[in-house]
């Protein structure tokens, strides 16, 4: 039996008020409100310019060094959304290169996210759309499929959600589910705000570092 192609709709976009919320919050805060249940791993790094990424998951599940899916999802994708690929990790076949980032550019795509390899580096730093990967290779891809548009895959240690929003910045990416959004934006907010104020307190030289001995004492480290 041959498995079918299996292409999705996409979900509604996430609000703009929830995009440009998240915008504003590093990855680190916003993945610590999230009991560090859903950040993408450290094996995806960003090889772009540093352009913080947020927009709406559209989510691709491929065959290793296979794009053929890849190419579907650029055609569906609205301005806004992040294209998430779920490759298998692999790297020896890159799934994007200059040619799809630009045509990606041209749609208003807000990012990608490849669980796997890019290609032609050099124009991926030098360029603003932001780019998170597993690495680098210059043997280009099959175009045979199958695959899956709109489903949700795996990326590193997380299960990204169609619809999702996708945040990424130079410590790596974190998806929110779309039933999460509203409540951890609040409290990464909050944990944001609370960060200032230490800053703050650094500055001032009265920042309370009593909590170190505290527990070390509460477990037997120190008398």
């Amino acid at each position: 039996m041959t498995i079918p192609l299996r292409i999705l709709p996409s979900l509604p976009p996430a609000p703009a008020e929830l995009i440009e919320g998240f915008r504003q919050i590093p990855v680190a805060n916003i993945s610590d409100n999230m009991n560090r249940l859903f950040a993408a791993g450290a094996a995806l790094r960003p090889f772009h310019d540093g352009t913080v990424m947020c927009g709406t998951a559209l989510t691709v599940r491929t065959r290793p060094g296979d794009n053929l899916l890849v190419h579907k999802a650029l055609d569906m994708a609205r301005k806004g959304d992040v294209i998430v690929v779920e490759a298998g990790g692999d790297l020896t076949n890159a799934i994007i290169g200059e040619i799809m980032l630009r045509y990606a550019a041209s749609r208003g795509v807000a990012g990608f996210v490849i669980d796997g390899a890019i290609r032609d580096l050099e124009a991926v730093q030098a360029g603003n759309l932001p780019v998170f990967a597993g690495g680098v290779s210059h043997r280009g891809p099959y175009k045979d499929g199958p695959g899956e548009i709109n489903v949700p895959v795996a990326i590193g240690q997380t299960v990204v959600e169609p619809g999702s929003i996708v945040v990424g910045d130079a410590d790596g990416v974190v998806a929110i589910p779309p039933v999460l959004a509203e409540a951890v934006l609040v409290a990464a907010r909050r944990h944001n705000a609370m960060e200032r104020d230490i800053f703050k307190a650094i500055a001032d030289d009265r920042f309370d570092r009593s909590w170190v001995d505290a527990t070390l004492r509460s477990r037997g480290f120190i008398a």
